[in-house]
């Protein structure tokens, strides 16, 4: 799988709009751990790697910032998020770096595993290697 961005279902209401995720529906993977960025300083980067097994669903719920896909071979693509009705879904081994956040940004990652620091893949040439060895 690649990434790409996810429209969730929007319901719209005069009195406000509501957007919800639901397995299997509108995701490809069991929920097993959410979390959330936000206070990013101006200028700030988070990310900056990959995961072994995990795959993420990011979503901008409030602001706007950027997700850069780094591949093997140093090319990049980028998803600016800025809506809080879709998501970014990121297959496991998608080396990723969230920049360009927005005054009061918060963004939410809906995860596929949960937390294991031994999931992480920080360092981009063990990623390139990775990735040759397929």
């Amino acid at each position: 799988m690649k990434p790409r961005i996810i429209d969730f279902p929007k319901i719209q209401d005069p009195r406000g709009n509501l957007t919800f995720v639901q397995y299997p529906n509108q995701i490809p993977f069991k929920i097993q751990r959410t979390f959330w960025t936000y206070d990013v300083p101006g200028g700030g980067i988070r990310g900056g790697h990959a995961y072994f097994k995990q795959q993420e669903i990011i979503v901008a719920l409030s602001g706007s910032f950027d997700v850069i896909i780094t591949n093997a071979d140093g090319s990049s693509e980028k998803f600016s998020l800025n809506r809080s009705y879709y998501g970014l879904y990121l297959p496991a081994k998608t080396w990723r770096h969230v920049e360009n956040f927005s005054t009061n940004a918060l963004s939410l990652h809906i995860s596929s595993e949960n937390f294991s620091k031994e999931d992480y893949i920080r360092d981009f040439e063990d990623f390139k290697n990775l990735l040759d060895e397929r």
